[in-house]
């Protein structure tokens, strides 16, 4: 079997798993097809066997492959790819809560904080005249071009820089989407438990939200189906459920996938903290499955780098980046680049790839430190659901 390995993807496992992700991803390994057995594909590629064991756990973990007792692993079934194609002292401000435990407080390294400010000095020092005009309403080229290398790597998502579209957080990205295909009184399904203010994005914005019951298994499209079956878009956390913290499997990925084109709906993923895996690489991505002609891919810096740095993304298909860049253009014309180009350019010196291991592990340890102390503390009246990914999670209390 053909599998040239990245060196750059890191140890001999990620880079076993990195290959075969990509030959599944892009059609060369077709579904059903039989993979090697360890040993032998230890000894095409010149790896350890154990390296082969863990990528082929990592790919089941991922929903890429499934292992039959005595016949081997195949590559699973997903979906056929789709053509490639947003008096002032009475004021009452409402402002997230802050402290230790606050859900979504990063640490401000402040190595990283140096470099960050003197790339944004560098590219502000150096700018063209044309640079400090008016410039393309989608954003930063140079991040673009970083985020779409690193998505292909890191999430499966093959995507145009022209695709992608720079904002000023995620809810700034959902909100020009809905105004853009969608319209006052359209049902969307949501996660129930779901991510609080994009519940207030999608209601102010005239959207009918219809919540949508999350089990073990992630979001049910059949319980969506029962609940209403002419909804208009399903907005999904699907690689981390807020708050529950469960991943969507692979079924249920795939059914959600077929139900948007069936029904010409829009699937919201919002990936808010994907970089933050501590067993494994990450999952492969909702809109990295085939599913890029109804998918669109929300993603932020907030988690990565910190809040107030306002810097996201969104990942279109192709048909729509137009109507989406309409919708831009009657509200903020573009989007700021210094900052974004200085991101760009962290990016693209490994800065940014060094800066995030380190956060995972002190996010790792801080976990860990967490999950100890409520054990303690409740005297195991609190069962703590430990997570394999993300910045939060879930202490259930007893059921009587």
């Amino acid at each position: 079997m053909p599998l040239p390995l990245d060196h750059s993807a890191g140890n001999q496992s990620l880079q076993v798993h990195a290959s075969l992700r990509a030959a599944i991803l892009d059609g060369r390994l077709a579904p059903g097809t039989r993979l090697p057995s360890s040993r032998g594909l230890a000894a095409q590629l010149g790896v350890g066997r154990n390296a082969v064991v863990i990528a082929y756990e990592h790919l089941q973990g991922d929903g890429l492959v499934e292992t039959t007792q005595g016949a081997g692993t195949f590559v699973a079934m997903l979906p056929k790819a789709g053509p490639q194609s947003a008096a002032a002292d009475a004021v009452r401000i409402e402002t997230p809560p802050r402290g230790s435990l606050a859900i979504g407080r990063t640490y401000g390294d402040p190595a990283l904080l140096q470099r960050l400010a003197g790339a944004i000095r560098r590219r502000i020092t150096t700018a063209t005249e044309a640079e400090l005009g008016y410039g393309d309403p989608r954003g930063s080229l140079d991040l673009r071009k970083q985020l779409a290398a690193h998505l292909a790597a890191s999430r499966g998502i093959l995507c145009d820089p022209a695709c992608i579209l720079i904002t000023s957080g995620t809810q700034q990205g959902l909100r020009l989407c809905i105004d853009a295909l969608l319209q006052a009184g359209d049902a969307v399904w949501m996660e129930d438990p779901g991510y609080p203010t994009s519940r207030r994005t999608l209601q102010s914005t005239g959207m009918r939200v219809v919540p949508v019951a999350v089990d073990a298994e992630g979001f049910d499209t059949t319980a969506g189906r029962r609940a209403d079956p002419h909804a208009k878009a399903a907005y999904i956390t699907p690689s981390h459920q807020f708050p529950t913290g469960v991943t969507m499997s692979m079924a249920r990925r795939v059914a959600l996938i077929d139900w948007a084109r069936q029904t010409g709906a829009w699937l919201l993923e919002d990936d808010y903290d994907s970089e933050f895996r501590y067993a494994g690489p990450p999952l492969t991505a909702l809109a990295g499955l085939g599913g890029n002609d109804r998918v669109i891919y929300l993603g932020t810096f907030s988690k990565t780098l910190f809040p107030a740095l306002r810097l996201a993304y969104v990942v279109l298909p192709r048909a729509i980046v137009e109507r989406v860049l309409r919708a831009r253009a009657a509200q903020d014309r573009m989007p700021q680049l210094f900052a974004a180009d200085a991101v760009a350019d962290l990016m693209a010196d490994g800065t940014i790839a060094a800066h995030t291991r380190r956060m995972r592990r002190r996010y790792q340890t801080g976990r860990d430190t967490l999950v100890a102390a409520i054990e303690a503390a409740s005297d195991a009246t609190l069962r703590v659901i430990v997570p394999t990914q993300g910045l939060h999670l879930v202490a259930l209390l007893p059921c009587q």
